[in-house]
């Protein structure tokens, strides 16, 4: 009975661990975003070569992130979580010390690796976590990432007003989250593998069920992307708001993700990750179809908000049923992560190209009908609705899972 006890209070205190991680993780990403401007000025770079530079972080995680599960595999989850993270905390400083563009490209691609590897090896074991808690967290665990994200933006945002040199910026906030990041990986699980556990290849396609995950997370990232750069602009262009109202829409957008994917694994508990998201594919389409049809800034900003809650959970349950599909997490984490970062590096540019060539209201036209495949593919995600109960007092708490 004690063991189990202890075995509980050790899960539960790995569940606020690993949701410590998530909030580091996303904090870089909102402290590095607000710096962005200064940063290009410093390297002299124009806007086209600055587009072409923010392509780097989705080549450089795309490269790297097949390599966690086999990092993961040679120093056990704990050790490689806390390397993984502490080298993306300190490649922060990388892009604002780079005085022109070939050197912010290559900054870019390590900055976008080391995110890469270190969002594997977290959600892996933000996995792992949920299986032996027999009940959703990862919705609550990206909430916690968006949290993350609106703190590190803050931040920027700050700092920015203040005109301070983004180079000491950065360096503070990269120490400051370094130690938070090490801090917080003392408490997470300790995974080993086990002595007949084949270690998991450098590089290897991801697997067929990855894949079709991976296309759900694709369709919900995309609307993601194009409502997070476009949705100003839409307001602005299409329907003659102010820019501060256009700012508000997506800030709004931004906090509406956030809530509703920290309140979401109550939703999931109660009806699954199947019917969850359907529902939401059902919200997203029709925040759509808002945005398409709206006459009026008000209406447009009820679609980006009815969008923001459709997707929000969405690709965390992706990660969830990816970390359940086959017998390596890491790998098919990694191929579904590579899916989600190829959409939100092609999501801006596609949106504003088709816009260009027609115009604002077709690119969410667009959006709204991959929004309708988030409803209509959900089956897909069924490997993460295996039956678990709900849990109980810590007696009932259940054994290590793994073989």
């Amino acid at each position: 009975m004690s063991d189990v006890v202890h075995e509980h209070r050790e899960v539960k205190r790995a569940r606020y661990a690993v949701a410590a991680v998530f909030a580091v993780h996303g904090a870089v990403t909102g402290s590095f975003a607000t710096r962005v401007p200064w940063i290009q000025d410093h390297a002299s770079v124009s806007a086209g070569q600055l587009g072409l530079a923010l392509a780097f972080p989705a080549l450089g995680a795309s490269v790297a992130m097949p390599l966690a599960g086999r990092i993961s595999h040679r120093f056990g989850a704990r050790t490689a979580l806390r390397g993984l993270l502490s080298l993306w905390t300190l490649a922060l400083i990388l892009p604002s010390l780079s005085p022109n563009l070939l050197t912010l490209c290559l900054a870019l691609f390590v900055y976008g690796a080391t995110a890469g590897m270190a969002d594997v090896a977290m959600n892996a074991l933000g996995v792992e976590v949920e299986n032996r808690l027999r009940k959703s967290i990862m919705s609550g665990l990206h909430g916690m990432w968006s949290a993350g994200a609106l703190v590190g933006s803050a931040g920027g945002t700050l700092a920015a007003h203040l005109g301070s040199d983004a180079r000491l910026h950065h360096a503070l906030a990269a120490a400051v989250l370094t130690l938070l990041g090490l801090v917080a990986c003392h408490w997470v699980l300790d995974l080993q593998p086990t002595e007949d556990e084949e270690p998991p290849p450098r590089f290897a396609l991801p697997p067929k069920s990855a894949v079709l995950i991976g296309a759900v997370g694709f369709c919900a990232v995309f609307a993601e992307g194009a409502s997070l750069d476009w949705s100003a602009v839409y307001l602005e262009d299409e329907l003659g708001s102010s820019a501060g109202l256009a700012a508000a829409c997506t800030t709004g957008f931004t906090l509406t993700m956030a809530l509703a994917r920290l309140a979401g694994d109550r939703v999931v508990d109660r009806f699954g990750s199947v019917r969850t998201v359907r529902f939401s594919g059902v919200l997203a389409t029709l925040g759509g179809l808002l945005i398409v049809v709206a006459g009026h800034p008000a209406v447009a900003m009820a679609g980006f908000a009815l969008m923001g809650l459709g997707i929000a959970v969405v690709v965390p349950l992706c990660f969830a049923a990816a970390g359940r599909s086959g017998p390596n997490p890491s790998q098919a984490i990694a191929g579904v992560a590579t899916i989600t970062y190829t959409s939100g590096l092609i999501a801006p540019s596609a949106i504003g190209s088709l816009a260009q060539a027609t115009s604002l209201v077709v690119s969410f036209g667009l959006v709204t009908v991959l929004s309708c495949g988030l409803t209509a593919f959900a089956g897909v995600l069924r490997s993460g609705d295996r039956d678990r109960p709900k849990v109980g007092p810590p007696s009932a708490a259940v054994p290590d899972p793994r073989p």
